[in-house]
């Protein structure tokens, strides 16, 4: 009994270790869900009432968002380096062709400076990008999910650093291998390459499908996409049968080979992802709980602290 009793103290210990160095590693990141509670405990309400405005006005906008956070947090980490503008002596990640086609910026700029009026120096852009995209998600008919907050700004954007952005023609390894090397699993990459549930691909991003006679398009859809192709390269195709309706609908569609992006219907032609896909076919719900602990983790990637960054006063320029 006495060495029964001795196990469960050492193995309490060591429960209460880890639960420490768990805390520990929270607070170097900085990163905690009530973090505006006392500075600025309207910036939330802020963030949402802009976000369901903008949306209601442009619904397209949801997936610009979207877009937006993704394109910055996998390149410096989720730092708002996306919103800063070109100077004469950098060319800034938004002025990579990567980027042009980003949508939503006005949404994060005016956020920005109605929380300034509110709370003068103390919320983050990353955090604003952060928290619009989850509005987004969410206005669109998508999961509500809470994020820590208490990023800090990067000093950082460089278009050279957009090489690092995925393109459209990669396959499902290709894909897996990169977001891999960011902590993320293939489970990862399914739900979140479920965000294109919601807008559009352009012509320039699909087109060499058609040229090179791919056989994992149906050949109808290879038609509607044609189709598309003839109004030019800037022509809008949508990701989906419903591109402002966060559902499942676009899993749905690479089961009938109906994906736009050569690096959506990959996920349906490999065996490492096709369950996933399949699964996320039959089961919103289940799509939705992925996606919402995806998203979590990507908005986490590689943070900066008050050392790293800052608040910016203005979005698109540094302090």
């Amino acid at each position: 009994m006495g060495d029964n009793k001795m196990v469960m103290a050492n193995l309490l210990s060591v429960i209460m270790l880890m639960h420490a160095i768990v805390a520990l590693s929270s607070n170097v990141r900085g990163l905690s869900k009530n973090y505006y509670m006392k500075s600025c405990p309207t910036a939330e309400q802020i963030v949402k009432n802009s976000v369901n405005n903008a949306l209601q006005a442009d619904p397209t906008l949801a997936a610009g968002l979207i877009r937006m956070l993704f394109h910055d947090c996998f390149i410096e980490g989720c730092d708002a380096s996306i919103l800063l503008d070109s100077t004469n002596d950098n060319t800034a990640e938004k002025d990579s062709p990567g980027n042009l086609s980003l949508r939503g910026y006005e949404i994060i700029y005016d956020t920005k400076q109605e929380i300034e009026n509110t709370c003068p120096g103390v919320v983050s852009c990353a955090d604003i990008l952060a928290m619009a995209a989850r509005d987004a998600v969410f206005w669109a008919g998508g999961p509500f999910y809470q994020i820590p907050k208490g990023r800090f700004d990067g000093k950082r954007s460089k278009i050279e650093d957009t090489k690092n952005l995925l393109p459209p023609s990669f396959n499902a390894s290709q894909l897996i291998q990169a977001f891999g090397q960011r902590g993320f699993s293939p489970k990862d990459v399914v739900a979140l390459s479920g965000a294109h549930t919601l807008g559009v691909a352009r012509c320039s991003s699909f087109k060499a499908r058609l040229i090179t006679l791919d056989s994992s398009v149906d050949s109808s859809f290879a038609n509607t996409l044609s189709k598309t192709c003839s109004a030019g390269d800037n022509a809008e195709q949508p990701l989906d049968a419903t591109r402002n309706d966060f559902d499942n609908a676009y899993f749905n569609a690479l089961q009938m080979k109906s994906g736009v992006l050569f690096s959506d219907q990959a996920l349906f032609n490999s065996p490492v992802t096709r369950n996933l896909v399949n699964g996320y076919a039959l089961n919103q719900t289940k799509f939705f709980f992925d996606f919402q602990k995806a998203m979590r983790k990507m908005s986490k990637l590689n943070v900066k602290n008050s050392s790293q960054g800052e608040v910016r006063k203005h979005c698109r320029c540094l302090n």
